[in-house]
């Protein structure tokens, strides 16, 4: 994340389901369990003092199994359900405490929300159904059109504005329900089990969508889940929940390489590591030569010492320009008036640091490393086969 600007904070958040939920509050506090307080009392602890942040412009996902407690606790961040104790903070306002009235203007222009089973209504056109929340909000016939008609444009599904929903598959009925959220241009997307009801080649292609959307519009997207692959797929940091409490919350590579325990891991036991570890989680930071400054000499010698069969060249900003080895090295020195530049291979593969390691393997055929660089194209190290082989072939024990 480039912006860690704080979006929503979430402090001591507690929901008791029942008829004496502040007596099951105090039992709680006292250390009571789920279980001994539904015993003791029929009341259902369903968010058990829960604190975390989430940052401006990051998609967050919430995942869990079925009573893990996800979809109430973000329902409790647009008040569909009401905390019994503790504190939402958006953008600074604790909207766990506002009034009804202040609530509901939060949630026209703040906190918008897609539901699983798409909630559109059947009697109105896709175009009426986008601009929804906009009527709600006061905006005028035309003015909300034409964002309706821009928003179906986003999703691809502008052509259809003037269909009523039965006319489209369910795959393209959630991409209305998304533009709908999209419209009112909240910031703030809450978005439940969104996909779930889609078949699994719908669900990726809406997976992708909402990655290709989330480039371009930047929001804070809170993502409930119950499918580790999708989570690991589409999430900044993922949030893991269990009876009420959450587990662990990091990035998806943080929950293959550092699982908090065997809940954790036996979760992502089954994960495709090469589809989630990126080359920059395994890079060597190797020496590398500066063009026009290391002799090749110099470099041999560099080479010797650290017992490596490559180098890096780079410019004088730091990105890579070239691949040696000791074989072309000791053939420059052997000429005289050669320099690095003429004995380099330049014909080498470069990836960015975020890239999947899946997608390098075709990569190492050449037999020589990969190089990695940062978003501005630097250098930050080496990656041989041997290297990605070792990390995927890691268990989470």
């Amino acid at each position: 994340m480039k912006n860690q600007e704080s979006k929503i904070v979430i402090e001591h958040l507690i929901k008791i389901y029942g008829e004496k939920p502040h007596t099951a509050l105090k039992l709680f506090r006292e250390g009571g369990t789920r279980d001994s307080i539904l015993k003791e009392t029929g009341n259902v602890l369903g968010i058990a003092d829960v604190s975390f942040t989430i940052n401006q412009g990051e998609l967050f996902v919430v995942m869990g199994l079925s009573g893990s407690g996800k979809s109430t606790l973000v329902r409790c961040f647009n008040r569909l359900i009401n905390p019994t104790s503790g504190h939402i903070y958006i953008d600074g306002e604790d909207v766990a405490h506002v009034g009804e009235k202040r609530m509901r203007e939060i949630r026209l222009t703040k906190v918008s929300m897609v539901f699983q089973k798409f909630g559109l209504l059947p009697h109105k056109t896709v175009g009426e159904n986008v601009e929804y929340g906009l009527k709600v909000k006061g905006i005028d016939k035309a003015k909300r059109r034409q964002k309706a008609l821009e928003t179906l444009e986003a999703v691809g599904l502008a052509q259809w504005a003037d269909y009523l929903p039965s006319s489209l598959s369910g795959g393209m009925q959630q991409r209305v329900g998304l533009a709908r959220a999209l419209a009112t241009d909240a910031d703030i997307l809450l978005m439940d089990e969104a996909f779930s009801a889609l078949d699994p080649l719908i669900r990726r292609e809406m997976q992708d969508e909402l990655l290709r959307l989330q480039k371009e519009l930047h929001k804070t997207i809170v993502f409930i889940s119950h499918d580790i692959q999708e989570a690991l797929k589409i999430g900044d940091r993922i949030a893991v929940m269990k009876d009420g409490a959450i587990v662990q919350i990091g990035t998806p590579e943080e929950m293959i390489t550092q699982p908090a325990d065997d809940y954790i891991s036996a979760f992502t036991e089954d994960v495709n590591r090469a589809q989630v570890l990126t080359t920059g989680s395994i890079v060597r930071q190797t020496e590398h030569l500066i063009l026009g400054e290391d002799s090749p000499s110099v470099a041999l010698g560099k080479m010797s010492d650290q017992v490596i069969e490559y180098m890096c060249v780079v410019d004088t900003h730091g990105k890579p320009v070239g691949m040696v080895n000791k074989q072309n090295l000791e053939s420059a020195i052997e000429q005289e008036n050669v320099d690095i530049s003429q004995v380099m291979q330049t014909d080498f593969p470069i990836v960015r640091a975020h890239t999947n390691l899946e997608d390098t393997f075709s990569l190492y055929q050449q037999g020589i490393p990969v190089a990695v660089v940062d978003e501005e194209g630097k250098f930050q190290g080496l990656v041989e086969m041997a290297n990605v082989l070792a990390s995927i072939g890691n268990s989470n024990n």
